[in-house]
């Protein structure tokens, strides 16, 4: 099984603890990956990691999709694969409402035909064989109608694609794990239970069926996020993870869409869904965390010593082995749980 890094989307003042990827790549880690919300971006920093590496890939986990053009995007990452020798993995994800239109400015639209379109986009402009042309739901091109010049005609890309590029997106939803299944080449889960795949299994399988025919799990990658926290005090290392999935469980979505919190059920705690969601959505944050089960935190994350790291680490192990998991994307608390995965993982 792959391992990588993910960092963080920064706060007031970003930074890359670019010694501590250094050594990662050193230690055989295999990618490490950016992220972005209403900071940050994923691709800046990105380019920087690149610039400072020689062999671990980067990818972005995630670039959100309404906040630039298809075309864009396809251009951006043939170009750092063309600076990286080929080391850039795009990872994109739909974001929310609340950012989309909040922030971006632009409609939220139907999540699931956006990454179709977006992909889709992506790989005409990659493979050149004609001049880009679209009409879908959510991108015309050329662009044609109300408030155009009429002059948009079909372009062809000026930079040829030199190298493969993988692009993953980022869901847990049913749909949204058909969809990657069936259009991309991996998906992201925001945690996963390594012993209980069929939370996304049967999504997986069916996206694979309606791919090409000859697609297989072979070709297709599961690289969910994984917090590691490394302390002493389990209460402690389990606290950040708690807060993680009582906010995303309690709040991203409403009280009938909300798929963190569906999932959260398919891996067997609807109670505790329940609970977190009515604490969360009536304003009281401190006890929707209250209602994350130390069970759940423990099934999706690695907290606690750095002996119990490694060994609830095997779980992992058996799951990459078995072909369920291709990569963990680990979110690590510091130096020394970035030291204990290369001493078991690698």
């Amino acid at each position: 099984m792959e391992v990588g890094l993910i960092l963080g989307t920064g706060q007031s003042h970003y930074q890359i603890d670019i010694d501590m990827i250094k050594m990662a790549e050193q230690a055989g880690f295999s990618s490490v990956w950016t992220s972005e919300a209403w900071g940050a971006d994923a691709i800046s920093a990105a380019s920087w990691i690149l610039a400072q590496t020689t062999k671990i890939k980067v990818g972005t986990a995630i670039c959100q999709m309404p906040a630039r053009t298809p075309a864009l995007m396809a251009t951006t990452s043939i170009t750092l694969q063309h600076l990286s020798g080929g080391r850039f993995i795009l990872g994109l994800g739909a974001s929310g409402p609340q950012v989309v239109e909040g922030w971006h400015g632009v409609p939220y639209g139907k999540p699931i035909p956006r990454t179709r379109e977006y992909v889709e986009i992506i790989k005409k402009i990659m493979a050149r064989e004609a001049p880009l042309t679209h009409e879908g739901e959510h991108y015309t091109i050329p662009l044609t109608g109300e408030g155009t010049t009429g002059l948009g005609k079909p372009l062809k890309t000026i930079l040829h694609s030199r190298y493969p590029l993988k692009i993953y997106s980022a869901s847990i939803s049913p749909g949204g794990v058909r969809s990657s299944a069936q259009h991309c080449d991996g998906v992201i889960p925001v945690y996963m239970d390594p012993d209980h795949y069929g939370g996304i299994q049967k999504y997986v399988d069916q996206g694979l069926e309606k791919a090409d025919g000859e697609k297989t799990m072979n070709d297709f990658d599961v690289a969910p996020f994984v917090a590691v926290i490394q302390d002493d005090d389990i209460e402690k290392a389990r606290a950040p993870v708690r807060e993680n999935m009582g906010f995303y469980i309690g709040g991203m979505g409403a009280r009938n869409k909300n798929y963190y919190a569906d999932y959260a059920r398919r891996l067997g705690f609807e109670e505790a869904a329940d609970k977190i969601q009515d604490a969360f959505l009536a304003g009281r944050k401190a006890e929707a965390y209250s209602h994350v089960p130390n069970e759940l935190i423990d099934r999706v994350a690695l907290v606690g010593p750095k002996a119990r790291i490694k060994e609830q680490l095997q779980r992992w192990k058996t799951a990459g082995d078995e072909r369920r998991v291709h990569a963990m994307l680990c979110r690590v608390n510091g130096f020394e749980a970035a030291q204990t995965l290369a001493e078991e993982m690698m």
